[in-house]
């Protein structure tokens, strides 16, 4: 008998595996859709209508591979994931990857994925020269250039470049957060927020920066924190001309000439272009200032008070005057500082 009929005469086991499969991909065993759903995963909140949909699911958080080959003894978490694997011995997979050990079926299939080990990239982009390993992500490559947005949001109209980007904005809309820390039960809309929370507490920091060695969780936080150094305010306002350090300032600026305030606290009245900045304020009514330093203990209301308090801790001082060298910990002692040189200019100039 060969390893193909061998596994699949092995009980009906395999065939109601393969009719758990068809469930978890959303359709019942006749193949019609089916929207309701009442097993939730209490790991990642992905829900199903049956339970042998949510039981092969589960696998991927538990490792469970209950469906193990006769031949070789690898292991696997579905019934159709092995079926896949036995054509490798029954020679219907004959191309073998000697970087991976991946099985293909196709001499051309075998061929693209080589390209994955080689690191060739011959697909290239007209406009920039930057070159991809397929065609296909090429093509969603040159949407930046052509600016086309072919994925549409139904609920705000929002378009976007990419297929996923706009699966991520529509949690916006339903408030889904599939993603789950382990370690403290937040819950994110992406993978990719919650691998960059899961380094808060690690402490993983892999971004140092060059003039003062700080270390940063995020290469994008480093880019932003590096602009103090250079002193590059890269945001430009088409209005005033004032520039900025931060893509957030410059958004929050720009509410300044459109005159919308629409934030106003309770309390005296006063209104705000952004909430955050109302929530900030409201700490002046209520005395709350749930920032605290680790080292002394001593509490803020803003947490930009407390990274500039740290800094007497740490010795940080970042801000540097361009006139004599000298540095400061706070922006603040820079500028009563720069005070100085402009009267010493002005007494010498009468």
């Amino acid at each position: 008998m060969s390893p193909l009929k061998q596994h699949t005469s092995e009980g009906s086991d395999l065939g109601e595996q393969t009719k758990s499969d068809v469930m978890e991909r959303g359709l019942d065993w006749e193949g019609t859709s089916s929207t309701e759903k009442t097993h939730k995963c209490e790991e990642c909140g992905k829900v199903f209508k049956y339970n042998s949909s949510f039981i092969s699911h589960q696998r991927n958080h538990t490792g469970e591979k209950p469906h193990k080959c006769n031949e070789c003894g690898i292991a696997f978490m579905s019934s159709s994931s092995l079926l896949n694997h036995l054509k490798i011995h029954t020679g219907k997979q004959p191309y073998r990857c000697i970087e991976c050990g991946k099985f293909l079926k196709k001499h051309s299939t075998f061929v693209n994925h080589q390209k994955i080990h080689s690191r060739e990239k011959p697909h290239k982009c007209n406009e920039c020269g930057k070159a991809f390993g397929k065609n296909s992500i090429l093509l969603r490559h040159q949407r930046i250039h052509t600016g086309q947005k072919p994925y549409k949001c139904n609920d705000c109209g929002k378009a976007f470049a990419q297929n996923v980007a706009l699966t991520r904005h529509e949690r916006i809309h339903s408030g889904e957060k599939p993603f789950k820390c382990n370690v403290c039960g937040k819950t994110f809309r992406d993978n990719s927020t919650v691998l960059e929370h899961l380094k808060i507490h690690t402490g993983e920091k892999l971004y140092r920066c060059n003039e003062c060695g700080k270390t940063f969780r995020k290469s994008s936080t480093l880019v932003s924190h590096q602009r103090m150094h250079t002193g590059e305010k890269p945001y430009h306002c088409s209005k005033c001309g004032k520039s900025f350090r931060y893509s957030s300032s410059f958004a929050g600026h720009q509410k300044t000439h459109s005159g919308n305030k629409p934030y106003q606290c309770n309390d005296c009245g006063k209104v705000f272009t952004k909430s955050s900045t109302l929530i900030g304020h409201q700490r002046i009514h209520t005395g709350e200032k749930p920032y605290y330093c680790k080292k002394c203990g001593k509490s803020f209301r803003h947490s930009s008070g407390l990274v500039e308090h740290q800094r007497i801790h740490t010795g940080e001082k970042p801000y540097e005057c361009n006139v004599c060298g000298k540095a400061f910990p706070q922006s603040s002692a820079l500028k009563q500082h720069k005070k100085m040189h402009n009267e010493e200019r002005a007494i010498k100039c009468s």
